[in-house]
């Protein structure tokens, strides 16, 4: 059974994502501030986290960036922050999906599943190198000159996806389908979104060995 830990400081909404997820089949449990969020997050090691953004002690962007540099488990930003700026930045920074408050309950549960589901054609059982950048499906790990980066769950499939697929283009519509899953109901922002991210991850890549390039007109490639 999968562990949910919600990162929320009113009381009432964590009675009640408590009571749908643990309803849904997992297992939920909360903190009130940051600091007790990291502590907690360190102690479950939980298949995803709720994360508010208006949290006492630490916010939830301080939150978010501590998780990212401990992994990468998928994280969705929920509050009452709803504007586009705010939720690019959550985005950019590694946030796995956004729901802004209010929200419907069962909604919550539907996106945590969603984000929870890989998609199977990117479960491998073998390893592939691109110049000095080694991915590990079977770990679901990708190292650059030996070192490990730290990718979001999502940003992680995008760039296993383009891994198994060097020198091929994709439209967003196509990435949104193949890796986000037929059932995504966000825009294709999203995908722009991720590959922003990406290759920032991926800055110190000599681009002689290869790069995520632009297809005008067309979509994105991973240039090998």
């Amino acid at each position: 059974m999968q562990t949910i830990l919600i990162v929320e400081d009113e009381k009432p909404i964590v009675r009640l994502l408590q009571a749908y997820l643990t309803r849904a089949g997992y297992l939920v449990e909360a903190a009130m501030d940051g600091d007790e969020a990291l502590v907690a997050y360190g102690q479950l090691r939980p298949a995803l986290v709720l994360l508010d953004i208006n949290l006492p002690r630490r916010n939830g962007w301080g939150v978010l960036e501590e998780i990212r540099k401990l992994g990468s488990t998928p994280v969705i930003m929920l509050t009452a922050r709803g504007d586009v700026t705010d939720r690019l930045r959550g985005l950019q920074n590694g946030a796995d999906d956004y729901i802004p408050k209010p929200f419907d309950p069962d909604e919550v549960v539907a996106r945590v599943q969603a984000v929870l589901r890989r998609p199977p054609a990117l479960v491998e059982t073998d390893q592939v190198r691109i110049g000095s950048l080694a991915v590990d499906f079977t770990a679901r790990s990708i190292a650059l000159g030996g070192e490990t980066l730290a990718l979001a769950p999502r940003d992680w499939d995008l760039l296993a996806f383009f891994v198994r697929h060097p020198n091929q283009s994709f439209t967003r519509d196509q990435l949104l389908d193949r890796v986000w899953g037929f059932d995504y109901e966000g825009g294709d922002r999203a995908v722009d979104v991720a590959i922003k991210r990406l290759r920032q991850s991926l800055r110190d890549w000599p681009t002689e060995e290869g790069e995520i390039v632009t297809i005008r007109g067309m979509g994105y490639m991973l240039r090998a």
